[in-house]
């Protein structure tokens, strides 16, 4: 199970952190990913960590968002900055290729 949290409303150029527990399964042994679906649009990969902290971002976040994870406490992390109106989404956390995904976090940038 995957359970996103840290959602909100952040103006532009602020900054937001989400955190995404993990549970029921080994953490550590899987790739993690974030993912986003900005309305009306479709689902849009946005950040990867791999099981030996290797990070690739999607272009558009690339130096403003960070992915990290902490295997001693089962939990997946995107901090976001200089936040843009264009990243307003709800972001999922995803164990890669197994289709297990958490609900979704509203991320609205709104001045």
């Amino acid at each position: 199970q995957l359970q996103a949290s840290g959602g909100g409303l952040v103006q532009p150029g602020g900054a937001l952190g989400l955190s995404c527990a993990a549970s029921g399964f080994n953490f550590s042994a899987w790739d993690m990913e974030w993912l986003r679906r900005a309305p009306g649009k479709e689902l849009e990969w946005v950040a990867i960590i791999s099981t030996r902290n290797f990070t690739y971002y999607e272009d558009s976040v690339k130096g403003r968002f960070a992915i990290s994870r902490d295997n001693d406490k089962n939990t997946l992390y995107l901090h976001m900055t200089s936040l843009k109106p264009e990243d307003t989404a709800v972001y999922y956390c995803t164990r890669v290729n197994t289709g297990l995904e958490s609900r979704g976090t509203l991320v609205t940038v709104s001045s």
